[in-house]
């Protein structure tokens, strides 16, 4: 394998200009099998979020669940609050719109119908440094780009939080297409400057968010007869967004205010009507691992400043994911850690230190439920298979992928065609097209597992 891989490694053309860090151990020993420049820095992208996970877990626990809380302060009459409510947001992610509805079908069951007062949302569980430092401004207004609020909503069971879905419709050649976008909320704006034609290639339609605002302008040229095309765009601000769709779903249960509705600190003495409570970490990992999804990173690198300092900011949470990557035998003097999710083309790691944690994971009591969390090479249900779904088909990989401009990486677990059990790490920088680095790690794959491409 080694002289395989050496050799794939020398005649790759792609790999011409770029720098590649390999470490393979194995998983039983930790005996280290093959390297290549295995010590060298390097941009992890999403391969970050293996330790946000696996910090999570440590800290927080596989059964730690996000509340989402309604208080009150002032009194109840009969059905009327006499005072404010509060919505409280302590950094759930996973808000949907229905989580909202439920929110207000429970206040109505509670007998109140009627605020002689304000909705207040209150998203100071976290600070109010909404985006990464490194993050990209191209970055920005896409889901993965998405800004940070401990009270957040998103869109579908992906759980992009703060985002909402643009559909774009086709009609025929030379009408305007239709577009829709869900949730529905008025807190964004569409201007549709589209048109439908009879060809068309993809990139010709662009759509695009305002910095700064929520005006989403539809441009360019989508063609007759393709499917509705769908992306995921960031919202400004969304604190608002999730009051927006609160205001809704109080409105569907004809609940009336007299006041506004508004963000806000609640009053320490508020009193807690109810709450709602997210799914367990373990399942949380899901879709945070399997379809690297970045708000999630970045909010569980806050919830842990939050638990474990009382502060719920990238410094602190940054320093409780350091403390227990030291714990975990990592040698942090290696490395540059800046975010939870990797966007940042600042974190460097070498892929050493990727191979070294995920063998001493193996011995962590939430081992089972980290694991569970990777993609599965070649399984084609999303939920399980995620980014790998498509990649690896014949092979047996769990495995975290990554992907920024010009990086590709892949760490993980995978078992040869002998029945052994390997830990690798595959980092690629520097790369013309960081999408062509898939196709390389695959072929790497192939090699470590079977032995040839």
């Amino acid at each position: 394998m080694n002289q395989r891989l050496d050799q794939f490694i020398k005649e790759e053309p792609k790999l011409q200009g770029a720098l590649i860090g390999i470490s393979i151990r194995s998983a039983s020993s930790g005996e280290k099998i093959y390297e290549h420049f295995p010590n060298t820095r390097l941009h992890p992208a999403s391969n970050m979020k293996l330790l946000t996970a696996a910090a999570a877990l440590a800290v927080l626990g596989e059964d730690y669940r996000f509340q989402t809380e309604l208080k009150m302060d002032g009194s109840l009459h009969r059905s009327s609050l006499r005072g404010n409510l509060y919505l409280v947001g302590k950094g759930d992610p996973t808000l949907l719109p229905a989580d909202f509805e439920k929110l207000a079908v429970e206040l109505r069951k509670q007998g109140i119908t009627e605020i002689n007062g304000d909705i207040i949302g209150d998203d100071t569980w976290y600070d109010d440094v909404r985006l990464s430092a490194d993050l990209n401004w191209s970055d920005e207004h896409y889901y993965y780009g998405s800004q940070v609020s401990a009270l957040t909503a998103s869109p579908n069971e992906d759980y992009d939080s703060g985002s909402v879905i643009i559909e774009v419709i086709p009609g025929a050649a030379g009408e305007v297409p239709a577009v829709h976008v869900s949730p529905a909320t008025d807190y964004v704006t569409v201007i549709n400057k589209a048109i439908t034609a009879e060809e068309a290639e993809e990139d010709e339609l662009i759509i695009v968010r305002e910095h700064g605002g929520n005006t989403i302008t539809v441009q360019g040229v989508i063609a007759a007869g393709e499917e509705v095309r769908k992306e995921w765009i960031s919202v400004w601000e969304p604190t608002d967004y999730a009051l927006d769709l609160f205001r809704q779903a109080l409105k569907k249960q004809s609940t009336s205010w007299t006041g506004t509705v508004k963000t806000g600190k609640t009053p320490i003495n508020a009193e807690k009507l109810f709450s709602h409570r997210s799914m367990p970490m373990a399942e949380l990992l899901v879709p945070f691992m399997k379809l690297s999804n970045n708000g999630h990173g970045e909010i569980l690198i806050k919830e842990m400043g939050k638990r474990v300092y009382g502060e719920g900011s990238w410094e602190k949470g940054i320093e409780v994911l350091k403390r227990e990557m030291i714990r975990l035998g990592l040698d942090l003097d290696t490395m540059i850690i800046r975010d939870g999710s990797g966007i940042s083309h600042c974190n460097l790691i070498p892929a050493n230190e990727l191979a070294d944690l995920l063998y001493a994971v193996q011995g962590e009591k939430w081992f089972p439920a980290f694991l569970n969390s990777l993609p599965q090479s070649g399984v084609e249900k999303r939920m399980v298979g995620g980014t790998l779904r498509e990649r690896m088909n014949g092979l047996s990989v769990k495995a975290k992928t990554g992907t920024i401009l010009g990086v590709s990486t892949l760490s993980g677990y995978a078992e040869t065609k002998n029945g052994g059990n390997l830990i690798f790490s595959i980092m690629i920088n520097n790369l013309l097209d960081e999408e062509e680095g898939k196709e390389i790690e695959d072929r790497l794959m192939g090699v470590i597992v079977n032995g040839k491409c």
